[in-house]
């Protein structure tokens, strides 16, 4: 499994007129291709910020970001990025919100709707293409704001804690779900969540940060048998608690 994705002594800072505050300091890991990576660290830390960066949203003072081998911006790789909020337009069907990044960047062509409506399909939401998002349970919005990213073929996915706003159980069933269809479909996926269960039962290596600046403590490699190949069912692995406690002391730890 190559590198897909090295960061290298990444700095940034924000400046107001109270001041500068300096939000991640000397960031440096890798992402291997095909890899659940999982982000975690205190609140305010700067985990969004570094989504953010890896992106192109707003550009790093001091450091760089190659993928592929290439800076960021001339990689020509397409990254896509899924949101706490589905951001659904509530006037559109669902069919119409998951092509509206194709639509966007005209390539809604007949091949792409059949691919869609497949992905519809396969993801339990052929019946629903039709409806508008107000009809949606929380977990079914997310799994269409998937299809939506997904349409768009991106090489790299950025996850900032998209199951957050749901309840608790619908929230590990669409963990489960939507996890389970990006390693089917071998994605790179960079997931930002505060909740240590859950990069421990979707990742393959967890990054572990400080509080701001956000520095890096730890990397964290996790792994489970293949009866455990489900976040669910991690979560009923019996090494599962022990990385819990791993991970909780690493967080905790000064440094």
């Amino acid at each position: 499994m190559g590198t897909k994705l090295e960061v290298r002594n990444l700095c940034y800072s924000y400046h107001a007129l109270e001041g500068e505050t300096k939000a991640l300091d000397e960031i440096s890991f890798d992402v291997r291709d095909g890899e659940f990576f999982a982000i975690v660290g205190p609140s305010g830390c700067g985990k969004s910020t570094l989504l953010s960066l890896l992106c192109g949203l707003i550009e790093p003072e001091e450091g760089k970001i190659l993928i592929d081998g290439k800076a960021r911006g001339e990689s020509g790789v397409a990254i896509g990025y899924m949101l706490q909020r589905d951001h659904l337009f509530e006037w559109r069907s669902i069919l119409s919100n998951v092509s509206l990044g194709l639509e966007i960047q005209n390539r809604l062509d007949h091949r792409a709707r059949e691919e869609l409506l497949e992905m519809l399909s396969a993801y339990g939401l052929e019946q629903f293409q039709d409806a508008k998002p107000g009809q949606l349970s929380g977990g079914m919005r997310q799994r269409a704001a998937l299809i939506r990213t997904l349409a768009l073929k991106p090489d790299i996915l950025l996850l900032d804690e998209p199951f957050s706003a749901l309840d608790y159980q619908t929230r590990l069933e669409v963990c489960d779900d939507i996890s389970t269809i990006i390693r089917t479909r071998k994605k790179t996926a960079i997931l930002i969540t505060h909740d240590l269960s859950e990069a421990i039962s979707v990742a393959d290596r967890i990054l572990v940060l400080s509080s701001r600046p956000a520095r890096v403590k730890a990397v964290m490699e996790v792994s489970f048998g293949k009866e455990f190949d489900r976040p669910l069912a991690r979560r009923n692995a019996p090494e599962f608690s022990a990385y819990f406690n791993e991970l909780w002391r690493e967080l905790k730890t000064n440094g």
